[in-house]
């Protein structure tokens, strides 16, 4: 299997690791209709002057118009099919996919709507929650305060005026699939990586601090951009601005946290849903989706081309947050 690995930190203020729980844990507690606005999924859109990237190597990206204003930060959907099943032509329909649907844990009503809708078209949906086998997600049940993450994550949710993923998305419908390790589970895979969450937080201080420094040298400060947001007339559209710029580097921050080696934070989760979705290919299940955070799905990419013999096909883009005035 492919492990990616990251450049060497250097010196910067480290709080971009904050984001990491947006992108890469939903948790449930055991681990302790409007129409959609503006364009909600755009497929190659204007980017000003950002450079394409292949499929499956951008997950999270900030959209710019042409004079380079901010638009909107958008999340990937990569269709996934067979590599000797793949046909020539831009439009082409496949009997039997897998689409990595990536996810940021809060975000605008009109995003977790969208996603509502698309789920509806699956056979099956296979979704992250560090929580007990056989949990229900009720619609609108949130995440508790009582755990950190859970804390950051509704902190934050206010911050920005959004909302929160486990409040907005019906997880309740027959052809959506619990593919995430249990706490127990987690527990257990940490123990045997020789993992710990001390180790967890200096990994993602460093991965931040690389990530950081790359901003640094293209003239651009994070810590300047926040401040500058904390203080603004607009500030929940500032900070979500400011946000949007760190999310664009989550992937390479989250590889940081898993080191070279992989992690229970992804890896391990991340095999459990692949596991999960071998299950459903072998019992003929043909139109397949894996919600997971934005960051886990990079590896996911690796996994599905080495382990399935699967090819990305084509990429739509899903607005996640709104950044217009």
């Amino acid at each position: 299997m492919i492990r990616r690995s990251l450049r060497s930190p250097a010196q910067s203020t480290p709080w971009t690791w904050l984001l990491a729980p947006l992108a890469a844990l939903a948790c449930g507690d055991s681990l302790s209709a409007e129409p959609v606005k503006r364009g909600a999924v755009v497929a190659g859109a204007e980017r000003g002057d950002k450079k394409e990237q292949a499929l499956g190597e951008q997950w999270v990206r900030l959209l710019n118009d042409k004079k380079g204003q901010p638009v909107a930060m958008q999340t990937a959907v990569v269709r996934y099919v067979k590599a000797d099943e793949i046909k020539p032509g831009k439009h082409t329909s496949y009997k039997q996919y897998v689409d990595l649907v990536g996810a940021v844990h809060i975000g605008d009503l009109a995003y977790y709507r969208e996603l509502n809708r698309r789920f509806t078209k699956y056979d099956a949906v296979l979704y992250e929650l560090v929580a007990p086998e056989g949990t229900e997600v009720p619609r609108g049940r949130g995440t508790s305060n009582a755990h950190p993450l859970g804390a950051l994550q509704n902190g934050m949710k206010s911050m920005l005026e959004v909302e929160h993923q486990l409040e907005q998305v019906d997880y309740t419908r027959d052809n959506m699939v619990h593919a995430d390790l249990s706490p127990a589970e987690f527990m257990k895979s940490m123990d045997k990586r020789n993992e710990g969450f001390a180790q967890m937080y200096f990994r993602m201080i460093g991965a931040s601090m690389a990530q950081q420094s790359k901003q640094a040298a293209d003239g651009e400060s994070a810590e300047v951009d926040l401040m500058a947001a904390m203080f603004s007339k607009d500030r929940p559209r500032q900070l979500k601005i400011a946000m949007a710029k760190q999310f664009e580097g989550m992937e390479q921050l989250l590889v940081g946290i898993s080191g070279p080696e992989g992690s229970t934070l992804i890896t391990a989760r991340n095999d459990r849903a692949l596991e999960v979705l071998e299950k459903q290919l072998d019992k003929g299940v043909d139109r397949l989706a894996i919600f997971y955070g934005a960051g886990h799905l990079a590896e996911m990419h690796d996994q599905l081309k080495e382990r399935f013999d699967m090819q990305p096909v084509s990429v739509e883009w899903v607005e996640a947050w709104d950044l217009r005035e």
